[in-house]
């Protein structure tokens, strides 16, 4: 369509064409800052409902099964990443044929990813088990340690070499955590339920950050190895997820499910607490795609401060104290100096002071 045009006061008239920099909107609003809202969203979201779902009173006195829970969030996942190959291959035949062809032309393949997807399905029952036990608030910071693990992992699998920055970073990541988890006397920040266990949530979470920072290693390595699209891993991933899911519901709590069924305690609280988790790897999609690792690092460091203030202020089940502020400090200092470097200016400065100090002593060196 033809651009309009406005006359300006001397006459003439300006042709008003669409900045070249604009990039995709959705209701007039840029992309990037649509998937960032939805990052924080998600992220604060699944944390803050997994929380209430496993600690609100429940009608009946039968909470929901958090192997079910994670059995349809996998089932969704995988319908999720269908929809996007659809859209990506035009046509839900063509997809169908791939996706075929990838689960019977290469066995040794499908097994590769069957590793992942394994170590995905227990993550993400770990998590439920550490929102059990744990505050929203010390969950959400002391699950940032997968980015220690992942790095760690990244070295000794894929061989990668880290910097002085990152690994100062990844120091004082594990700092700041330390913090958060140290004991504390009775005047200290409250960190769990009364009907929680403390040990057991955070054994869960350390856990889950092994075995996200294993699933994604790996996975990393199976992507640069085959050319495959990633809605096509993905429905590899969900499929063997959601079977290795539907095994852990029956083999863990066969006897509650045959007692009172699959579906035993579920409310709209719960489909709300599958859908948040199931969306979480698409949202981050999203934003690595229409924004960058800026802005995702900047809406991990707003999540973390809204679950806080949630856990704290809303659900009553936090007191923060002073070595949990610093801690969280030193983990959104630490997520940004991994994921950014050290900021020009500070490198700068820092340059200006060191000439400033070579200049000092060579001046010294020359008086007589």
């Amino acid at each position: 369509a033809p651009s309009p045009s406005v006359s300006s006061p001397a006459g003439a008239s300006a042709t008003m064409a669409p900045s070249k920099d604009a990039g995709p909107t959705l209701f007039g609003i840029p992309m990037k800052w649509v998937s960032l809202i939805m990052l924080v969203a998600q992220t604060v979201g699944v944390v803050f409902m997994m929380r209430l779902s496993r600690t609100s009173s429940v009608e009946g006195g039968r909470r929901y099964l958090n192997t079910t829970a994670v059995f349809f969030s996998e089932v969704i996942k995988l319908l999720c990443s269908f929809l996007f190959l659809c859209q990506e291959k035009g046509g839900p035949g063509v997809a169908a044929g791939l996706v075929v062809q990838a689960f019977t032309r290469n066995p040794t393949e499908v097994l590769k990813v069957c590793v992942p997807g394994l170590l995905y399905t227990v993550q993400n029952n770990l998590l439920f088990i550490s929102l059990s036990n744990l505050s929203g608030a010390v969950y959400q910071v002391t699950y940032q340690l997968k980015i220690l693990t992942t790095a760690v992992l990244s070295v000794l699998i894929l061989g990668k070499a880290l910097g002085p920055t990152k690994w100062s970073s990844l120091l004082l990541l594990t700092a700041g955590v330390t913090l958060i988890q140290m004991p504390r006397g009775d005047g200290g920040s409250s960190h769990v339920a009364a009907e929680g266990n403390a040990a057991v949530g955070l054994t869960a979470v350390l856990s889950a950050c092994v075995t996200s920072g294993l699933a994604g290693v790996y996975l990393e390595k199976i992507l640069k190895q085959t050319d495959a699209s990633i809605w096509l891993r993905n429905i590899q991933l969900g499929s063997i997820g959601a079977l290795v899911a539907l095994a852990g519901c029956f083999m863990q709590d066969g006897a509650a499910i045959r007692e009172a069924g699959f579906m035993q305690g579920y409310c709209r609280l719960v489909w709300a607490v599958i859908l948040l988790q199931a969306v979480g790897g698409l949202v981050v999609a999203a934003v690595l795609k229409y924004a960058d690792n800026i802005l995702k690092c900047f809406g991990n460091a707003v999540s973390i401060v809204i679950s806080c203030l949630l856990s704290a202020w809303l659900l009553q089940e936090f007191v923060p104290d002073l070595l949990f502020v610093v801690g969280t400090l030193f983990v959104l200092g630490a997520t940004s100096l991994y994921s950014l470097g050290v900021p020009q200016s500070v490198l700068m400065l820092w340059n200006r002071l060191l000439g400033k100090k070579s200049k000092g002593e060579d001046s010294g060196e020359g008086a007589v």
